[in-house]
C-alpha cells in the first residue's frame, strides 16, 4: 500500500525539511544534508503529522538524524553537507588524454567512435601530447590522475611513453601527486611495454563483457581470441603486482563491463567469470547512446526495467558469495552506499552533483582539441561540438574551467537546483551527466522523469534501501564493507620519482 499524502494531516512545525520515498512497505525520509532512515508506513504518518512521543525511539532517531525542527542543528547540517561536497575544494583531478583513435578491436558498442588501424591521422602527437600534459598540471587540484583512452592507446604506445616521462619531469618544478591509468583491451600487449608500464606504476584497466561467447561476440578481433588475450593479460600482470609484494586484495588489473540485451540472461556466468579473474568488483554498467551503439540500438538495447532485475539478480549474488568467503563487490552499489552510509562523496565524477564536467575532469582529443569530459568527446566525434571548450594551442586551464559551457554544465547538474531532483528522497547521493541528458532529451538539463539514467539511479537506490531496511547482521556488514575506500598508494607518484626503465 502507498502512503497517501493527501490523507495526511502534515504538521508543518513538526518536521524539519525531509523528502521521501516509498520503498517496498517502508518509506525512506532523506534531509538535505543527506541522513536518512527507513520508517514503516505507521512511523512515517507519526513524523509528517507531528505525533512523535518525545520519549519515543521513533524521536531519539528523528532527533538523531537531525529530521526534527524544535531540535533541528544548522551548524551540524552545514559541516556534513560541506564535507559531502568536499571535492569542490579541488579542481580537475581527471585528465583524459585520447592518444589514438585506431583500434585493433571492433565493438558492438563501440562509444569512442573508433578508427580503422590505418588511419594514423588520428594518433596524437609528441608535440599535441606535451601541451596537454601542460595544461592539466595547471589544475589547481594537488591530485592529477592521467587516463590514456582511445581507440587503443597501445597502438600509440610511444607517445604513451612520451606523456609519462614529460609529465614527471614537469611535476619536479610543480611538486602534484600523480597518478597514470590506461583503459585498454591488451590484445596489443607484450614484455616489453608491460615492464615500461609496470615501472612506471600505471594502472591498466580492460574490459570483460563477461563469459568468452559472449565477449567474443561483442569485442571481436580478426584472430578472433579477444577474450583469450585479455584473459591472458590478466593473469600476467596480476603476477607481476604479486611478484613486487604488492596485496593482490588491492592491486590487480580492474575490468569493465558494458551490459547489453545478450548480457541480461547471463548475470550469473557474468559474476562467475569475474570471480574466476580474480577480479574484486564488478561495474554492471548499462549501455550508453555514444558513439556505434547509436546504430546499433535494435540489437544491444534494453528495457531499463529489464536492467533492473538483471542488477538486483547478479548483486544478491555476490551478496551470497561474499557469505561464502568471496570478495567480490559491485561499483554502482560501493558509490551510493558510500555516500548513504558514511554521509561521503568518492567523487566518482559521472554521479555527483554538480558533476565533474569540466571542473572535475577534461578530455583532450587525438589533435589537441578539448572537451568537458569524455562523453562531450565522443559527442563531437559524432558531430556535436556543444560540450567543446578550446584547444591546447590557445587555451590555458584558468579560461576553460571558467568556460561558459562549464558553467552551464555546473548549474544543470546541481540537483539541489534541478526541477525534476529537488524533491526526490535520493538527491543527496545521485548525480546527473550533462551530455548524455543533452545527447537523450536534447537539454543539459535533461528530463529525468523520462530518463534512462535516471530510472536506473533510482532503481538501484530502491533496491539497496531495501536491503537496508531487511538485511541481517551479516549481509549489512557486507553492505557496508563495500564503502571502504583503500587507497592503493603504489600508484600515485610525486617529485623524485623519475620514469622508470622499459
Amino acid at each position: 500500500m502507498s502512503v497517501d499524502l493527501r490523507a495526511l494531516k502534515l504538521d508543518p512545525s513538526a518536521p524539519a525539511f525531509f523528502r521521501w520515498r516509498q520503498v517496498g512497505d517502508n518509506v525512506v525520509i532523506t534531509n538535505f544534508e543527506g541522513n536518512f532512515l527507513i520508517l514503516s508506513e505507521d512511523e512515517f504518518r507519526a513524523f509528517a503529522e507531528g505525533r512523535v512521543e518525545p520519549a519515543s525511539d521513533l524521536h531519539r532517531r528523528l532527533d538523531e538524524g537531525n529530521f526534527l525542527r524544535a531540535t533541528y542543528d544548522v551548524d551540524r547540517a552545514a559541516e556534513r553537507y560541506a564535507r559531502r561536497k568536499s571535492f569542490l575544494n579541488a579542481g580537475v583531478n581527471l585528465g583524459i588524454l585520447v592518444v589514438t583513435l585506431r583500434c585493433n578491436e571492433t565493438c558492438i558498442y563501440c562509444h569512442a567512435s573508433r578508427a580503422n588501424m590505418d588511419a594514423v591521422h588520428t594518433d596524437m602527437t609528441p608535440e599535441i601530447a606535451e601541451k596537454g600534459v601542460d595544461l592539466l598540471l595547471q589544475t589547481t587540484s594537488e591530485f592529477l590522475t592521467i587516463e590514456f583512452q582511445g581507440g587503443e592507446p597501445l597502438v600509440n604506445f610511444p607517445v604513451v611513453k612520451r606523456v609519462i616521462e614529460y609529465a614527471k619531469a614537469q611535476n619536479e618544478k610543480i611538486g602534484k601527486r600523480l597518478e597514470f591509468t590506461m583503459v585498454s583491451n591488451l590484445a596489443l600487449m607484450d614484455e616489453e611495454k608491460l615492464a615500461y608500464l609496470m615501472a612506471n606504476k600505471v594502472q591498466i584497466c580492460t574490459s570483460i563483457d563477461g563469459p568468452e561467447k559472449l565477449h567474443n561476440a561483442q569485442r571481436k578481433l580478426p584472430t578472433m581470441d579477444a577474450h583469450q588475450q585479455a584473459v591472458r593479460w590478466i593473469h600476467r600482470i596480476n603476477q607481476e603486482y604479486e611478484a613486487a609484494g604488492l596485496d593482490p586484495t588491492l592491486y590487480h588489473v580492474e575490468a569493465l563491463l558494458t551490459t547489453t540485451r545478450d548480457t541480461l540472461p547471463l548475470w550469473k556466468e557474468v559474476v562467475d567469470t569475474y570471480v574466476r579473474l580474480g577480479c574484486r568488483a564488478l561495474f554492471l554498467r548499462p549501455i550508453d547512446p555514444f558513439g556505434f551503439a547509436e546504430r546499433t540500438r535494435q540489437r544491444v538495447e534494453y528495457p531499463r526495467a529489464e536492467y533492473l532485475a538483471y542488477y538486483r539478480r547478479s548483486v544478491d549474488y555476490m551478496i551470497e558469495l561474499n557469505r561464502q568467503g568471496v570478495e567480490i563487490l559491485e561499483r554502482f552499489a560501493a558509490i551510493f552506499l558510500t555516500k548513504i552510509l558514511r554521509g561521503e562523496d568518492p567523487n566518482f565524477l559521472d554521479v555527483r552533483s554538480p558533476a565533474g564536467t569540466g571542473i572535475g575532469q577534461m578530455a583532450i582529443n587525438y589533435d589537441g582539441t578539448i572537451f568537458t569530459c569524455d562523453e562531450g568527446r565522443m559527442l563531437h566525434e559524432m558531430g556535436d561540438d556543444t560540450f567543446f571548450l578550446g584547444h591546447v594551442d590557445t587555451h590555458r586551464y584558468r579560461q576553460l574551467v571558467g568556460h561558459e559551457t562549464v558553467r552551464a554544465a555546473v548549474v544543470a547538474s546541481n540537483l539541489d537546483g534541478q526541477p525534476d531532483c529537488v524533491n526526490c528522497a535520493y538527491s543527496p547521493y545521485c548525480g546527473t551527466i550533462p551530455a548524455t541528458n543533452h545527447k537523450t532529451s536534447g537539454s543539459i538539463f535533461g528530463r529525468m522523469r523520462e530518463s534512462d539514467v535516471c530510472a536506473v539511479h533510482k532503481g538501484i537506490q530502491d533496491y539497496l534501501f531495501q536491503k537496508l531496511a531487511t538485511a541481517d547482521a551479516e549481509t549489512r556488514q557486507i553492505l557496508e564493507r563495500w564503502t571502504t575506500q583503500r587507497p592503493r598508494e603504489h600508484f600515485v607518484q610525486g617529485p623524485g620519482e623519475g620514469p622508470g626503465e622499459s
